[in-house]
């Protein structure tokens, strides 16, 4: 028996699911298909390729070419996937583990949909999954993708209630599109006003995952795998000019341990309780020296900043060095803003440090480069023997590339006396070395070099391949001093950037055939792309990191200035105003309805003469009943009332009125005209006078 045949012959307790319209039901399935879409690179394939099968089953059980799963198999399969689950994550708990199970039960659920109900569940939950994405992505490509996720579930669910109606999809997307423009100045204002105020608790992304970026340990080949990426690492604009690309150096985190081949840091950071970084680090105008910095996701505590630096939003810390700290780790969107100021006394500033950590070496190992170093020491001074180590790097025939050979044992050998090929970690690690076997405390410092203007020159991008290590060494009186091999051996590196530098041998980006930057000599592509990172940009610093800091920077500005208090006020009163336009707008809608609508204008014109007869209408009352009280008020009339009575009920409750309806309005008003002598003649033998 095949694997669909057993599927058709289920356990005996499976029931066809045939209580839902089809196209609504492929309207949340589209829904599902698009909502997951963001979490495609988080979510492991499995998980992915499961969602799919669950989703499809139900599909296909709606069309009776399969059966919804009965009670035991359903449990089966449930555990079979949890099991699966349990195995991927190993006992990590964390949001993005959390929110992977989240993604499992939805898929499961779809096993469960058979009735209205189980629909009006699915729906509410993928509403929540929309949320959920917002978690991990909040670039505005994304929020497009998740928005379109939530309207298709909303013109579903419009199809379920409805599914008799001709052009339903038309309509339904008209009916959503209006709503969306009634609603979006609604939305606006309580984005703006509403008191963004911190969580009492959160809880960090941070899921062990690695991120794209560097860490803090370096081995020969690992920044040069950085270099064959074009994602973006941070974004920043200066309040006053932008500095020369060769003056682009964003540090980032010292390295001064060497252990084997790699270089790794010294010192470990301590324990950290949870929480997430504040991300709204900038505001305000920025002043001539000032520049902010919005970083990508990163996961670690480092922040990235110019030499000179100082620290100016409270969400970013300077520690030793001249490094800056945030106090959780970036599992989000960060902007931070920093002030350069003018050089400072580094000398002093080394002077009470161990500069005994920075002459580490393993005991064994590259025994010619030890060799070189003492020879260079011999003869020349610190500062001398620095200069003639780079003049050895400028005039040999060394080269940089992104194809390093591979290295063996005592690879700085191999690097600076037979190779002599090799990429910025190569020469920054040996230079590091021989400064230190020649007594010169020297350190490793990892960071990014360079970055390119955005659209219209506002701003700038560094990407991971701007990713750089250079050497800073100790010199007596002058304190650290930057050392940078890359800048003798390919100084078109640090003056123009990565791509100049590898344009002989043509590696740059080889492995990203779609990454735009690949195609710089395509001025549209060019266009495009920094044009969609431009609105990414502005996305992200005025929507998504529009949070309490920049809230009350922009109230401060209003006419009065605006507290939390006062906002909570203002918030309390565009709700209510809200709320008030709105329910003036649903009256007028619904009178304007009354007077299109014909036949209600007749009912009201009757029920205005019996409230005149002294026969007023009560709430509820059906038309006979009104037509009996009126009979009995006015016995003249009773005939014409109780015809017209029925001549109402047959409008509005019989089969086939849209074919006698404008024959039956002409009867009516005849009726009504009829009833009206009627009643004026019975007052006119009485005496009665009828205002």
């Amino acid at each position: 028996m095949s694997f669909l045949d057993r599927l058709r012959s289920s356990d005996a307790d499976s029931v066809p699911a045939t209580g839902l319209p089809s196209r609504a039901l492929l309207w949340l399935v589209g829904s599902f298909a698009l909502l997951l879409t963001p979490q495609w690179d988080r979510l492991p394939l499995w998980l992915i390729a499961a969602c799919a099968v669950l989703a499809s089953w139900r599909w296909l059980a709606q069309y009776g070419r399969v059966r919804l799963p009965g009670r035991w198999l359903k449990t089966g399969i449930m555990l079979i996937l949890i099991s699966v689950y349990a195995a991927t994550v190993q006992g990590r708990f964390t949001v993005d583990t959390a929110a992977s199970f989240f993604v499992l039960a939805v898929g499961l659920k779809w096993l469960e949909t058979r009735t209205v109900r189980d629909f009006y569940v699915l729906f509410f939950i993928l509403v929540y999954l929309a949320t959920v994405n917002f978690l991990f992505h909040q670039e505005i490509l994304w929020a497009l993708v998740t928005f379109t996720g939530v309207a298709l579930l909303l013109v579903g669910l419009q199809v379920l209630n409805a599914p008799e109606l001709p052009a339903g999809m038309t309509s339904g997307w008209r009916r959503l599109g209006g709503l969306f423009l009634k609603t979006l100045p609604v939305v606006v204002l309580l984005f703006v006003f509403f008191p963004r105020m911190s969580p009492l608790w959160s809880v960090p992304l941070v899921s062990g995952e690695a991120r794209t970026g560097i860490s803090d340990t370096m081995r020969p080949g690992d920044i040069s795998s950085l270099a064959q990426s074009s994602e973006r690492a941070f974004r920043v604009t200066f309040g006053g000019e932008i500095p020369p690309y060769r003056d682009r150096y964003w540090r980032g985190l010292i390295l001064d341990y060497l252990d084997g081949e790699t270089w790794r840091q010294g010192q470990t950071e301590g324990f950290r309780p949870l929480g997430r970084v504040a991300v709204d680090g900038g505001v305000g105008p920025l002043e001539s020296e000032e520049y902010d910095v919005l970083l990508e996701p990163t996961d670690q505590r480092w922040a990235f900043a110019l030499e000179n630096s100082r620290a100016v939003s409270d969400n970013v810390a300077e520690e030793m060095a001249d490094l800056f700290r945030f106090r959780r780790p970036a599992d989000s969107p960060v902007r931070y803003r920093l002030a350069l100021e003018e050089d400072a006394d580094s000398a002093e500033q080394a002077r009470g440090a161990d500069l005994r950590r920075y002459l580490q070496l393993p005991r064994e190992g590259n025994p010619r480069a030890r060799a070189l170093a003492g020879e260079l020491r011999r003869s020349m001074s610190d500062d001398q023997l620095i200069r003639s180590l780079m003049a050895r790097f400028r005039e040999q025939a060394y080269y940089y590339t992104l194809r390093p050979p591979a290295m063996p044992d005592n690879g700085i050998d191999t690097l600076l006396f037979d190779e002599k090929r090799g990429f910025c970690a190569h020469y920054a690690g040996a230079t590091t070395f021989v400064l230190r076997a020649a007594g010169i405390p020297a350190r490793v410092v990892v960071g990014y070099q360079g970055g390119e203007p955005g659209a219209g020159g506002d701003y700038l991008i560094v990407r991971q391949y701007d990713a750089h290590a250079w050497v800073e060494a100790y010199l007596d009186g002058r304190g650290w001093v930057r050392v940078d091999p890359t800048a003798a051996i390919a100084p078109e590196r640090i003056e123009s950037g990565l791509r100049e530098a590898v344009a002989e041998e043509g590696s740059f980006l080889e492995n990203d055939w779609a990454s735009p930057q690949r195609y710089t000599d395509v001025p549209l592509v060019q266009w495009a792309s920094l044009q969609l990172d431009r609105i990414n940009y502005q996305w992200q610093r005025w929507v998504v990191g529009y949070q309490g800091q920049s809230q009350m920077d922009l109230m401060s500005r209003l006419p009065g200035g605006f507290g939390m208090r006062e906002l909570g006020y203002l918030t309390a009163g565009i709700v209510g105003a809200g709320l008030l336009i709105a329910g003036l707008i649903s009256a007028l809608q619904m009178r304007r309805g009354e007077r299109r609508d014909a036949f209600r204008r007749v009912v009201d014109t009757w029920h205005r003469l019996c409230a005149t007869a002294g026969v007023p209408v009560r709430h509820g009352e059906t038309p006979s009943v009104l037509a009996s009280r009126l009979a009995k008020a006015e016995p003249a009339a009773a005939d014409s009332a109780r015809l017209f009575a029925r001549m109402v009920n047959s409008h509005y409750y019989s089969a086939g009125k849209e074919n006698d309806s404008g024959y039956q309005l002409k009867r009516m008003r005849r009726l009504l005209a009829t009833m009206k002598r009627q009643l004026r003649r019975s007052n006119s033998r009485t005496g009665r006078r009828r205002d």
